[in-house]
């Protein structure tokens, strides 16, 4: 008996997005398997915005003479946009700002909005008993579950961006779409959150992160591409593919990366100092 092969997670062929008059992803193809943590990494400006509004259908690439579809998420290229956020969890600094209009709302009135894929409880938003189980489960993978009755203007950084996990896991989703996690964190609480994001990982959750901060690069991340210009500059097994060589070729300047224990460190260096190859 022969068993199907499972539908990628997300699957991009060819796809090209303009915006003002740039093309800011340029032919761009990858795929990523359902189970293979992946960071999409590169400088400002080499594509991972757009890559992320692509895939959350904020942008649309240019139609393909073949007609067939550039972008397929979850083996569907058509999908209700509120479905796909249930299926494809969204950690971003945009979703947190989202927050700001209503800051009296608690930890996990937070969680619960995330059912509606909205930004807040509405009136006309029924929470069934299922969901409330759902948001407490959530709240404590994402070890906020003592953020619950806290108001969202009350917690720091760290502790509203727990918050966001929680609020992206309650529907459980297959994956978590995660972009530039920690910024705004300081070291301490980047080092936490590092940890919890390790949890939902190894509990199952596919993790989908996008940032330009080798630290963000947790062990379980077994892939990193490199984005260049809206194109795909490399490819491959982390330890492969997040060197110094890349970096430097990358950024077009010397870069130092170091690994130690599987976590990852990169800086520029200046001209005339020795650089050690990870």
């Amino acid at each position: 008996m022969i068993i199907p092969s499972p539908e990628p997670l997300l699957k991009i062929v060819n796809a090209s997005v303009v915006k003002n008059g740039t093309r800011v992803l340029d032919n761009l193809s990858l795929e990523i398997a359902p189970g293979q943590h992946t960071a999409i990494f590169g400088p400002n400006g080499s594509g991972k915005s757009s890559l992320i509004k692509l895939i959350t259908r904020q942008h649309y690439p240019l139609a393909q003479s073949t007609g067939e579809p550039s972008v397929s998420i979850f083996g569907k290229a058509r999908w209700d946009i509120f479905s796909l956020r249930r299926q494809l969890g969204i950690v971003s600094a945009d979703v947190q700002q989202g927050f700001a209009a209503d800051p009296d709302l608690t930890g996990r009135d937070v969680v619960l909005s995330g059912f509606f894929a909205g930004h807040g409880l509405a009136a006309h938003h029924v929470v069934t008993s299922e969901m409330e189980a759902q948001a407490e489960a959530a709240l404590e993978l994402a070890q906020a579950a003592f953020l619950a009755d806290k108001p969202i203007a009350w917690m720091s950084t760290g502790e509203a961006r727990r918050i966001l996990i929680a609020r992206a896991l309650g529907p459980d989703p297959k994956a978590l779409l995660l972009d530039e996690p920690t910024a705004g964190l300081d070291l301490s609480a980047r080092r936490r959150f590092l940890e919890t994001l390790r949890g939902i990982a190894g509990a199952g959750k596919t993790i989908l992160l996008v940032t330009h901060h080798a630290e963000e690069i947790f062990p379980e991340i077994g892939r990193v591409i490199l984005l260049h210009e809206g194109k795909v500059f490399r490819d491959g097994r982390t330890e492969e593919v997040l060197t110094s060589a890349n970096l430097s070729a990358l950024f077009g300047e010397a870069a130092e990366v170091r690994c130690r224990g599987g976590v990852y460190s990169a800086e520029m260096v200046a001209p005339g100092l020795e650089i050690r190859v990870c």
